[in-house]
């Protein structure tokens, strides 16, 4: 017997001799497979850190590095200058552009949650014919992309359609021109996320608020509002880091002016000189600009992910 159990012995080990590496590694695996789950792990986290982080790594590279070494630099920058950061604000009033973008998505972040609250309201609570074929049509129109609606808004702003004889107001190169079509273009998620919060509320709280002489839209904002605060903040944050962070009409509805309402993006832009372009101003700018938004998202990280899982699990 003992003789037996030797000479399996011996012919395991000379089977992992004879075993490739990753023949090894799938064995291991099998056996052990805790230990393959945290190597998967590390490897992903190592990759997202890597895909994320590189960018704002190289943005800092250029800002560091001094315009006339910018050429050919490699992982490192050449030189060390790390008064870019105050020459940003001397070349440029690059604060008031980022004034602009604060004012923008703080009026539009206003108006998507006064809207969809009423709109979760509507859809959450209220049973009416056709409600889920209109929710589905809202959030189909969050995805036709921005461009489409470039043309007839560009001629909407700029006094160009005439409606019962009366012509458009003139919106181009002011807060309007961005509001509303930011507002348009942030609203269905709002009003997806806050539907999911109104829905959860026991009907008997709103009954009760009602009992005692509320209406619905004092229910709304008395009881609803505050018991789906994660909700409401989840929806605020995100409406905010997105028209903060918008291109597309940012771009197009003013002409660059820091008193035209020219926001962040157009103060990046504005170190492009006729001849030449500073990529280290711009780095700089970047990375000043991003600032404000990273701390936000640190500081709500908590709030948006129970706000986005919220209602995944049924006790």
């Amino acid at each position: 017997m003992a003789q037996t159990e030797q000479t399996q012995t011996d012919g395991r080990q000379q089977a992992e001799t004879t075993q490739g590496p990753f023949q090894r590694w799938v064995q291991g695996s099998i056996q052990d497979p805790e230990r393959t789950y945290q190597a998967m792990f590390y490897v992903v986290t190592i990759f997202f850190l890597f895909t994320t982080l590189f960018p704002f790594y190289w943005l800092l590279v250029l800002a560091l590095t001094p315009r006339e070494s910018i050429i050919n630099v490699w992982f490192l920058p050449k030189g060390f200058n790390p008064g870019v950061f105050i020459e940003i604000f001397e070349q440029l009033p690059f604060h008031l552009y980022m004034f602009n973008s604060f004012v923008l998505a703080l009026v539009t972040t206003a108006i998507v949650l006064v809207l969809a609250s009423l709109a979760g309201y509507v859809f959450g609570r209220l049973s009416f014919p056709g409600r889920g074929a209109l929710m589905l049509l809202i959030l189909a129109i969050s995805y036709f992309p921005p461009a489409a609606f470039l043309l007839p808004l560009f001629r909407l702003f700029t006094g160009n359609v005439e409606i019962f004889g009366l012509s458009s107001p003139m919106l181009y190169n002011t807060p309007g021109a961005m509001v509303l079509p930011f507002s348009a273009l942030f609203m269905p998620l709002s009003i997806f996320i806050l539907t999911t919060f109104y829905g959860q509320i026991p009907d008997g709280l709103e009954d009760a608020a009602r009992i005692e002489g509320t209406t619905r839209l004092g229910a709304l904002f008395r009881v609803i509002i505050p018991l789906s605060a994660p909700g409401v903040a989840t929806a605020g944050v995100l409406t905010f880091i997105s028209v903060y962070n918008e291109f597309f009409f940012s771009f197009l509805m003013t002409n660059g002016e820091v008193q035209n309402w020219a926001p962040l993006l157009w103060g990046i832009l504005g170190y492009q000189g006729q001849y030449a372009e500073f990529y280290n101003l711009m780095a700089a700018a970047s990375i000043v600009g991003v600032l404000p938004i990273a701390i936000l998202v640190v500081i709500a990280q908590e709030k948006i992910v129970s706000g986005l899982t919220a209602g995944a699990l049924k006790e």
